[in-house]
C-alpha cells in the first residue's frame, strides 16, 4: 500500500491512561520507526503527550471514539494537529492481539496508509448545542418515566382519574392530584372548583374515579413522584431557554427548516445540534443519509442483493427525523405526506416511515448546502410528474 502519511500517531484511550503510538519514516521507501509512550488522562498528561507528538514531527493524529474520553484529548490537539476520529467498528484489530500497545500501533499503522475513516466530528459550538439538545431528550425520557411511576401509585390505590382525564398532569388532573395528597374530602363542589372546561360536565364519573384505597403509603409515594415531576419540568425550561439562546444567532436557519413538513423549532435544533451548519462535511445528502442510519444496506455478492438493513447511524437523529415522517403522515396533505403513504401502500408504514426520514434528511441537506427555502409541490406532484415522464415527447 501507498504510504500517505510519513509521521503519524495513534492513541488508545481510556479513562486512567491513554497509549500513543508514533511512526515515522526516515526516508522514503523505509521500514518507519515506532515510538510507544503511555500518558495520565489528565490535563497534565494530555499537555505532555501534546508536546512528545511535537517532538515527533507528528502531522495526523488518529484516536478511536471511545465514549466522552477521547473530547480532551480532541481539545488539546485540535489545534495543532489533523485530528481524525475513528469508528471502532471500522478499526478492529487481529483477534488475539489485543494490548493497548497493539492497538495504538494498529490505528497508527491504518492512519499511515489512509485506512482510517474519519467521523464527523462539529465545531465546539454545535457540539454545545448538541449536549443541550441530547440533555433534553434524556429529561423527557426520565420525565415520562416518573408520570408512569405516579400513575402506578394511583391504580394501586384504586385511582382511575386516567379514565376520564387526557392529560393527568395538566392543570385539572394536577389540582385533583395535590389534593389527594394533601388528604382533602373531594365533594362534588370542591372537584367541580378544581377543574376546568369540559371536565366540568364530568364531575361525577371523577368522582366515582376518585373512589379508592388511599392510605398515607400512597399519598408519600405520590408526593414523591409529584416534587420529582416539577423539578424535571423546570429543568426542561431551563434546558430549552438554553437552547433558544445558543440558536439565536441562526434563527433565520431554523426558520428555513420548521418550513419542511413535519419539521418544527424543536425538531430543527435537534438536527443542526447533530448535523451542523456546514454541510460541507458530508460530500452529498447520501453520505448524510449513510451517516444518519437512514440509508439502504449494501450487502451484494455474486450479482444478488441481501439483506439491506439500515445500519445504526446516529441514533438521535435518527429517531427525531423517524417522529417527524410519522408525524406528517398524519398532518395536511403535502408532497411528503402522498410520499409517505405511496410507499406504505406497497411496502407497509414501518418502511415508509424510515423512507420519508431519509426525504426529509436529504431535503434538509439541500436547503442548507444551497441555503434555500422548502418550496411545496402539492400532494398530487409525483403523480403529475409520473404522468410527463411517461407522456410522449413532442
Amino acid at each position: 500500500m501507498d504510504i500517505l502519511v510519513d509521521s503519524c500517531a495513534g492513541i488508545d484511550i481510556h479513562q486512567k491512561i491513554m497509549v500513543a503510538c508514533v511512526l515515522k519514516s526516515p526516508s522514503k521507501g523505509t521500514r518507519p520507526k515506532k515510538w510507544i509512550e503511555s500518558f495520565d488522562s489528565t490535563t497534565k498528561g494530555l499537555l505532555q503527550m501534546h508536546d512528545w507528538l511535537k517532538s515527533h514531527q507528528c502531522t495526523v493524529v488518529a484516536m478511536e471514539s471511545t465514549g466522552v474520553y477521547w473530547k480532551p484529548v480532541w481539545h488539546v490537539l485540535q489545534e495543532d494537529f489533523e485530528l481524525i476520529l475513528a469508528n471502532p467498528r471500522m478499526i478492529k484489530n487481529v483477534p488475539g492481539r489485543k494490548t493497548d500497545m497493539k492497538d495504538a500501533e494498529w490505528i497508527a499503522k491504518l492512519t499511515r496508509v489512509g485506512l482510517v475513516p474519519p467521523s464527523f466530528v462539529p465545531p465546539e459550538p454545535i457540539q454545545d448545542l448538541r449536549d443541550l439538545t441530547r440533555h433534553r431528550k434524556h429529561l423527557t425520557e426520565d420525565l415520562t418515566k416518573e408520570k408512569n411511576r405516579a400513575h402506578k401509585v394511583l391504580q394501586h390505590a384504586g385511582i382511575k382519574l386516567t379514565t376520564y382525564i387526557r392529560d393527568l398532569y395538566g392543570i385539572s388532573g394536577r389540582n385533583l392530584l395535590d389534593a389527594l395528597v394533601n388528604g382533602e374530602v373531594l365533594t362534588p363542589e370542591k372537584v367541580e372548583k378544581l377543574v376546568y372546561t369540559s371536565l366540568k360536565k364530568k364531575v361525577p364519573e371523577l368522582i366515582e374515579a376518585l373512589q379508592g384505597f388511599v392510605r398515607k403509603h400512597h399519598r408519600f409515594l405520590l408526593q414523591i413522584h409529584l416534587d420529582k415531576i416539577d423539578f424535571i419540568q423546570e429543568q426542561i425550561h431551563t434546558i430549552e431557554k438554553a437552547i433558544r439562546d445558543t440558536l439565536e444567532p441562526h434563527d433565520n436557519t431554523v426558520g428555513i427548516l420548521d418550513e419542511i413538513p413535519g419539521i418544527n423549532v424543536t425538531t430543527a435544533s435537534v438536527i443542526l445540534a447533530e448535523i451542523g451548519l456546514d454541510m460541507s462535511a458530508f460530500p452529498s445528502s447520501k453520505h448524510l443519509a449513510s451517516w444518519a442510519g437512514l440509508a439502504p444496506g449494501n450487502h451484494e455478492s455474486a450479482g444478488k442483493n441481501y439483506n439491506a438493513r439500515i445500519r445504526k447511524g446516529n441514533a438521535y437523529l435518527k429517531k427525531v427525523l423517524t417522529q417527524a415522517a410519522l408525524a406528517l403522515s398524519r398532518g395536511k396533505d403535502n408532497r411528503i405526506k402522498a410520499f409517505f403513504w405511496r410507499i406504505a401502500k406497497y411496502k407497509g408504514s414501518k418502511k415508509a416511515i424510515i423512507a420519508t426520514a431519509h426525504l426529509l434528511l436529504r431535503i434538509t441537506y439541500r436547503l442548507l448546502k444551497d441555503n434555500s427555502r422548502y418550496i411545496e409541490f402539492g400532494e398530487h406532484y409525483l403523480q403529475k410528474r409520473g404522468d410527463a415522464l411517461l407522456s410522449p415527447q413532442s
